[in-house]
């Protein structure tokens, strides 16, 4: 089955009470601001809006008659709740804690336009059990379902690939952004396409590379990623970060391949690489400037230190100011890096995903776009 997009859906099949997924994951409010336009058009339609959404990976949480008790402060969505309201301009009311039949009854007597957020829902050990309890007491709050958190898509959950079982479901605004721009980068690319691969998680990049590969032109590696490979090769890189769960094997035959560029220089304190240095910066200007697609996942050093963005700074320049290419970026990192920088609109597609992104380029079923699919 196809998947239903808000954007295409009959607004009369929306006059109900709306159940929202989405990702409050970050330290700014991002990702928040990329689920607004979906929020503003479901409340043109719908009766009430309930928001669920997470933060972090919240531990030995206490729930007792519903109330959650014994969790970091930090990793409560109560500040959330103001943050979403300044952004638009609709008051959100806080429920903070999960005693179902109670905020059934508030939601029945709730004025219609309401918008309500739960607290969060990775404090219930449900959202990450295969059993579907959860998602049918969700679903029993609700008219339909609205995914728009593709941040947490490759992961399975109540609240992200289950609920769709108990409810008509549709993609939201964004989601529908991430699937079209995504899957059109990896069917017909233009070329010369680069990809840039950076960061710590080497591992995880590799099903990206190994499925795109026939397609690029230059592969450029930076950060611990570029450790992970040199260390491979046999380059002495002293106590610099790298990946023990990547594939060496083939990482040592990727370092042969003619498209991969690695780092010629770098930056180096106490024993170890922390950025790529001011010749590899020049290197990779080149290889961006004549590409027509340009992927990046990663940064290129320890960007937490100004002393060591200066790599990261190179890179997301060289990329703004290729006007010719079409660029896609993504991953919390990353994204924070450039808005800090005002570069982000000057990428033709910035993702929400990190993970997720990556487990879609490398060609991966995302169980809660596959849920979609499937919905009721």
């Amino acid at each position: 089955m196809a998947i239903k997009y808000l954007s295409k859906t009959d607004p009369g099949k929306l006059d109900g009470r709306a159940l929202v997924r989405l990702d409050f994951n970050t330290e700014d409010a991002w990702r928040m601001d990329a689920a607004v336009p979906t929020l503003k058009s479901i409340l043109g339609r719908a009766r009430l809006v309930l928001v669920v959404s997470h933060r972090g990976r919240p531990k030995s949480v206490k729930i007792t008659a519903g109330k959650p008790s014994g969790f970091d402060s930090n990793l409560s969505l109560k500040k959330d709740a103001l943050r979403l309201q300044a952004r638009i301009g609709r008051r959100v009311h806080f429920l903070s804690g999960f005693n179902w039949r109670k905020i059934k009854s508030e939601l029945d007597s709730a004025p219609r336009g309401s918008v309500y957020l739960l607290e969060n829902i990775r404090f219930l050990k449900e959202e990450s059990t295969p059993e579907p309890e959860l998602a049918r007491q969700l679903s029993e709050l609700a008219d339909y379902y609205v995914n728009d958190a593709f941040p947490v898509d490759h992961h399975e959950g109540d609240s992200v690939s289950t609920i769709e079982k108990y409810l008509p479901s549709y993609a939201g605004l964004q989601l529908e952004r991430e699937i079209k721009n995504l899957s059109g980068v990896m069917s017909s690319p233009r070329r010369p396409l680069v990809l840039i691969v950076g960061g710590a998680k080497t591992a995880d990049k590799l099903g990206v590379i190994k499925k795109i590969y026939n397609k690029t032109d230059s592969i450029l590696f930076g950060g611990a990623a570029a450790n992970t490979i040199l260390k491979a090769t046999g380059v002495e890189v002293g106590k610099s970060l790298v990946d023990a769960k990547a594939d060496l094997k083939y990482l040592v035959k990727l370092a042969k391949s003619k498209k991969v560029v690695l780092p010629i220089d770098w930056a180096k304190e106490d024993d170890a690489i922390y950025d790529i240095g001011p010749k590899t910066e020049e290197l990779f200007a080149e290889k961006i400037k004549s590409a027509r697609t340009i992927i990046w996942s990663g940064p290129m050093g320890q960007i937490e230190k100004n002393k060591f963005a200066l790599g990261n700074l190179a890179v997301a320049r060289a990329i703004a100011g290729n006007r010719g290419a079409f660029s896609v970026t993504g991953g919390g990192e990353t994204v924070s890096f450039l808005k800090k920088h005002k570069l982000d609109k000057k990428f033709s597609f910035i993702s929400t995903g990190g993970g997720a992104m990556l487990d879609y380029l490398a060609g991966k079923r995302l169980p809660g776009v596959e849920a979609l699919k499937k919905s009721k």
